[in-house]
C-alpha cells in the first residue's frame, strides 16, 4: 500500500519561509567568502568558517522549514534527533571544504569544480540524510533518475555560488547571486521530494515508530541555526568590506594636498666679510 504524500500541508507558507532562509544563509556565506578573498590573510580562516557555517545553517534551516509542511496522510511522522543533528554537521563540514578550497586557491577552474562538487554533494547528502531521519510505519522509495537530477542541481548551484563569491563584486550583484542560490537550493529540495514515494507497513493510522513529532523536534531545533544567522548578519553589517565590497578608506576621495605658493626668489644675502675682502687699512670685523 502506498501512502499519500503532501509537501505543502501549510500551503505556500513553508516554501516561502524556506526560500527566504536559503537566501539569507547564501547571502551571508557569499559575502563572508568575498570578505576573506579581498581582505588578504587577516582573519581569512575565520571569515571562511563563518561563511561555511552560514551557508550550511541556511540550507539546513531551509530544508526543515520545508519539511514542517511535509506529511503522509495515512500515518504520523517522527524524527530521529541524532540523525537530524548529524545532517546539520554534514552540511556545514562539506560546504566548509568547498569554501576553503576556493578561498585559498581562488577562482581557478579546478578549485571551482572540486569545491562546487563537494559543496553540492554536501547539500544533497544533508537532504537525503535528513529524510533518513524520518520515522514512520513505512519506508521511502526514490526514483533514481529524479534523485540524480536533484544532485546535479545541487552541484551546479554550489559551483555557481562559489564562483559568485570570489568573482562578483558589489552588494547588488551578490544579492542577485544569493537569490539565484536560494532558488537553486529550494529547487533541489523539491526536486528530491518529487522523487519520493511511500510504501506503508501495516494498517493506516498506526502510531509512529520511534522518534519525535515534527512540531516538538523541528521548531526548537530551528532556533539555534536561525539565531546564528541573525548573529552572522550583525557581524556582516558592521564590516564595510563585507557589505560594500571595499573598505571605507578606498571609497573616500584622495586627499588633495595644495601646492605651495610661488614665492619670488631673491639672491641669498651674504655677509660683508664673506662677499668682499677687506681693503687695506680698513678694520676687520674681528678687530671691532
Amino acid at each position: 500500500m502506498h501512502g499519500t504524500v503532501d509537501g505543502f500541508s501549510y500551503g505556500l507558507v513553508t516554501p516561502v519561509a524556506a526560500f527566504i532562509m536559503a537566501c539569507l544563509g547564501g547571502a551571508l556565506g557569499l559575502r563572508c567568502t568575498a570578505r576573506s578573498v579581498r581582505g588578504g590573510r587577516s582573519f581569512k580562516a575565520a571569515w571562511l568558517a563563518l561563511g561555511a557555517t552560514s551557508i550550511g545553517s541556511g540550507i539546513w534551516t531551509m530544508h526543515f522549514i520545508a519539511m514542517m509542511g511535509f506529511a503522509v496522510h495515512e500515518v504520523p511522522l517522527g524524527y530521529d534527533r541524532g540523525i537530524t543533528f548529524a545532517s546539520l554537521a554534514v552540511a556545514i563540514v562539506m560546504v566548509g571544504i568547498g569554501i576553503f578550497l576556493v578561498g585559498y586557491r581562488g577562482a581557478t577552474p579546478m578549485a571551482l569544480v572540486t569545491g562546487g562538487t563537494i559543496t553540492g554533494l554536501g547539500v544533497a547528502t544533508m537532504h537525503y540524510m535528513g529524510m533518513a531521519g524520518i520515522r514512520m510505519n513505512g519506508e521511502f522509495e526514490y526514483n533514481t533518475l529524479v534523485v540524480s537530477v536533484s544532485v546535479v542541481i545541487a552541484v551546479v548551484a554550489a559551483t555557481a555560488a562559489l564562483w559568485a563569491a570570489v568573482s562578483v563584486h558589489g552588494f547588488l550583484a551578490s544579492l542577485g547571486a544569493s537569490l539565484v542560490m536560494g532558488v537553486a537550493v529550494s529547487g533541489m529540495h523539491y526536486t528530491g521530494m518529487a522523487a519520493l514515494s511511500v510504501r506503508l507497513h501495516g494498517a493506516a493510522g498506526t502510531a509512529v515508530v520511534g522518534g519525535e513529532s515534527p512540531a516538538s523536534l523541528l521548531a526548537p531545533m530551528l532556533i539555534g541555526p536561525v539565531a546564528f544567522l541573525v548573529l552572522a548578519g550583525v557581524v556582516v553589517m558592521f564590516d564595510p568590506l563585507v557589505v560594500m565590497g571595499k573598505p571605507d578608506w578606498e571609497k573616500r576621495p584622495p586627499r588633495v594636498i595644495p601646492a605651495p605658493r610661488h614665492r619670488p626668489s631673491f639672491p641669498e644675502r651674504t655677509s660683508w666679510a664673506a662677499s668682499e675682502p677687506p681693503r687695506e687699512g680698513s678694520a676687520s670685523p674681528h678687530d671691532w
